[in-house]
């Protein structure tokens, strides 16, 4: 049984993927390859070079998270950084490329030079995911090549089309992390590290600057929300997965293990549609054949 998977972005919630790619194993489907935007771009690249769903949530499990967004001398402006996150990127992936996957693998960025889909499939795997994870005016920009790019979901938040692009004769299996569009949207906070006592972390949350962030991440949230629902009409995927993290903020610090049973969960609940589609998919083809010989 092949499956194509379309792994959306979500900031922290993306730990629910763990979840999906190692229950999808169990039942013994085999992925041939993944599209990925934002974290989805992350895990999908992490599976796509060869570690397992375990190692990946074991290596999610060991960081601090909150160290990820400390900047360094490569970051340009934003309100925080990339240097953490890089620099686990170059201990686990090294110089790796996409010549190095398993499976293919492609993630999505924007340009912001001229407002257009980036598809990322080739050359440095930790340059790829710096740029789809680049949350605009969050993280810093990142310059690939030409192009100027920021994270994928801001035009596409569960990248379907490019898993299709990958895949054009398997079905798709989407997992959306985006909440649905008659949700309250939630506010949000500064990630601030916890050395700091918590006075000087309310302090901080009721500057203007912090204030003007929860304002633009909700607006983001919108937005991202309604590009995600039309996504996901247009482009149709045979099957969507919609873990329950909705209580969970773009830039939390979470409980892996949690999110990643929430993904299992998700994909159970599906697995009767999965398997509705992949077996007629699978008699599709074998009649293509006969009629073909």
């Amino acid at each position: 049984m092949e499956i194509a998977l379309a792994l959306g972005g979500g900031g922290a919630k993306g730990n629910a993927h763990i979840g999906v790619l190692r229950r999808l194993e169990k039942e013994g489907y085999q992925i041939k390859s993944i599209a990925g935007t934002s974290f989805g771009g992350l895990v999908g690249i992490l599976y796509a070079v060869g570690f397992s769903p375990d190692e990946i949530q074991s290596k999610f499990e060991s960081l601090a998270q909150k160290s990820l967004f400390v900047r360094g001398a490569q970051d340009g402006p934003s309100l925080l950084g990339l240097h953490g996150v890089r620099s686990l990127l170059n201990e686990i992936l090294g110089e790796k490329t996409f010549d190095d996957l398993r499976i293919p693998c492609a993630v999505t960025a924007v340009d912001l030079k001229n407002g257009t889909e980036v598809i990322l499939s080739e050359g440095s795997l930790t340059q790829a995911i710096l740029a789809t994870i680049a949350l605009p005016g969050i993280f810093p920009v990142q310059y690939v090549n030409d192009w100027s790019l920021i994270d994928g979901g801001v035009l596409n938040p569960v990248p379907v089309s490019v898993a299709r692009m990958l895949s054009p004769d398997l079905p798709i299996v989407a997992v959306a992390l985006t909440d649905p569009l008659d949700t309250p949207i939630r506010g949000y906070t500064i990630p601030v590290p916890s050395i700091f006592p918590r006075q000087i972390i309310e302090r901080i949350s009721r500057i203007s600057l912090a204030q003007s962030l929860d304002v633009f991440l909700r607006s983001v949230d919108a937005g991202s929300r309604a590009v995600a629902y039309l996504r996901l009409q247009i482009d149709k995927p045979d099957v969507i997965v919609r873990p329950d993290v909705h209580h969970v903020e773009i830039l939390d610090e979470v409980d892996v293990a949690d999110l990643a049973n929430r993904g299992e969960q998700a994909l159970e609940e599906m697995l009767p549609e999965i398997k509705r589609v992949t077996s007629w998919m699978s008699r599709a083809r074998r009649k293509i054949s006969e009629f073909i010989k």
